[in-house]
Order: structure tokens, then sequence, then C-alpha cells
């Protein structure tokens, strides 16, 4: 069973998510989905959650480009020596070079357990989200998969893009990667604020593709 962890980070209230494998017996291993701001506060969370003594090789894994999602990714990932990774098309955009591309369809892991990657175009071009299936986590949580979507879908709809080329390109991933394919149990932790439910969000896609944004 993997642990789940969030903190909001930075002046935009950046939601950084930390999964660790840290069960007794676990691999150490552990994943933070955007190293967002404060990466003093990102290391007292990834002790907090993984003593250094029981730690393993980590990943961060960068949803965007935009810079309050990547303030603390070069000194948290020096200071930990985590391996780093963000969608093939923001990847050149980065503070820092990743050291893996990700595009649609491939997978990361924490431990034994996998995340798909999901490309989200629109937000950014290199957008990606990261999809726990369900049973990695322990008690209620582990009954439903959780959906880590960066800036790419919110409580009230997608996030922001900046044309009408940008916005159906976002719209058209969602409605075909995300709705069309997981249940509405799926919960959804966006890159600001709280979390939804894709059932939450489900009945009012015809209002979201109508309004534009």
């Amino acid at each position: 069973m993997l642990d789940l962890r969030t903190v909001s980070v930075g002046p935009m209230d950046n939601r950084a998510h930390l999964l660790t494998d840290a069960v007794p017996g676990g691999s150490g291993a552990w994943l933070l989905v955007d190293a967002a701001a404060e990466p003093d506060r990102l290391l007292e969370l990834l002790e907090e959650a993984l003593p250094a003594e029981r730690r393993g090789q980590g990943l961060v894994v960068t949803t965007h480009r935009h810079d309050d999602h990547t303030g603390a990714l070069v000194r948290f990932a020096a200071a930990t020596g985590a391996t780093t990774a963000a969608g093939d098309d923001d990847a050149d955009a980065l503070p820092l070079a990743p050291d893996r591309r990700l595009r649609h369809g491939d997978v990361v892991r924490v431990g034994e357990h996998e995340l798909g990657v999901t490309a989200l175009r629109g937000h950014t071009p290199g957008s990606v989200a990261l999809l726990l299936p369900a049973g990695a986590l322990p008690g209620a949580e582990g009954e439903v998969a959780h959906l880590f979507t960066g800036d790419s879908l919110f409580p009230g709809g997608p996030g922001r893009t900046w044309s009408p080329e940008d916005f159906t390109s976002l719209m058209d991933d969602l409605e075909e990667r995300v709705f069309a394919v997981l249940p509405d149990s799926t919960v959804v932790h966006p890159g600001h604020g709280e979390t939804t439910t894709l059932g939450a969000e489900r009945p009012r896609l015809g209002e979201y593709r109508a309004r534009g944004w």
C-alpha cells in the first residue's frame, strides 16, 4: 500500500502531492507530483512520510511547465537525488531538464505500484495527469482511483487556455482520455484548491464546452 500526503505551498496555493511506499517492508520508493514552491517545506513533508534511513529512490513528476509548478524543482531534486520527469512537449521549458520525457500511455512507478500517464494538451502543450488505480491506498481511499491533474481539470471545469484551439484540444482530451474511460468515483486532485470527482464534473461537460472555458 502507498501513503498519500498533500501540502499547499507558495503564494498561489499550489498543491504538491507525495506518494510513498512507506509500509513496513516496503521499498521506500516515493513520488512527488509538482515540486511547486517552498523546497524546505517539501523536504519536511518527505521526512515526515519517509525518514531518510528508510528512503529509497524518488521521482518528481512535473505536470506542466508553468513557474508556479516548478519553483522548488531544482533545489528539491538536488537535495534528494530524485529522478525527474515531465511531459515531452513541456520538458525543454523547465528550469531543470527532466531525466525522463513522458508521453501519453507511459507508466511511472512507486515501488511495485504503477501510475498511468495521460497527456492533456491545452493548458500547456505538454501537460500530463497521473492515474493511480484503485487498490493502491489503504482504507476507503483505496477503493477508488486517484487522478492528479495539475492545472488541466479543477472543480468547476478545465484549466485556463489561451486560444479556442487550445480549449478544444483540452476538452477533447478530457472527454476522450478521462471521462470516457474512468468511473465517476475517480477522485481528482488538481494543482490548486480542493479535490473533486469525475462524477461531480461529468454532468457539466456540455456546459464547459459551451461556455468555452
